[in-house]
């Protein structure tokens, strides 16, 4: 069942993930307050983050890149783009 959530991101109230993302308080303040889109965008510029930047997710220090980087994103600060990406031509 989706709930409504005051997005974060967006400032406005979307549809929430149907469960937290992750365990623990940080997943669970995500679920309260980040809209299910919002999330898909994240993981999406996450995926494009490690991709570009070539981070080994089992390192410490590119975790926490990512958790900073993921606040930014979600709160509409201003974050990292990825070097060289080119967003695909859905025309064709």
């Amino acid at each position: 069942m989706s709930h409504k959530v005051h997005c974060r991101k967006y400032e406005k109230e979307l549809d929430g993930l149907s469960q937290p993302p992750f365990p623990g308080p940080a997943g669970e303040v995500i679920f309260k307050n980040v809209s299910a889109q919002a999330w898909s965008e994240w993981t999406e510029h996450q995926t494009r983050l490690i991709n570009e930047k070539h981070l080994n997710v089992m390192d410490p220090d590119a975790r926490k890149y990512l958790t900073e980087q993921r606040e930014k994103f979600l709160s509409g600060s201003d974050y990292d783009k990825a070097d060289g990406y080119v967003p695909e031509n859905k025309e064709n």
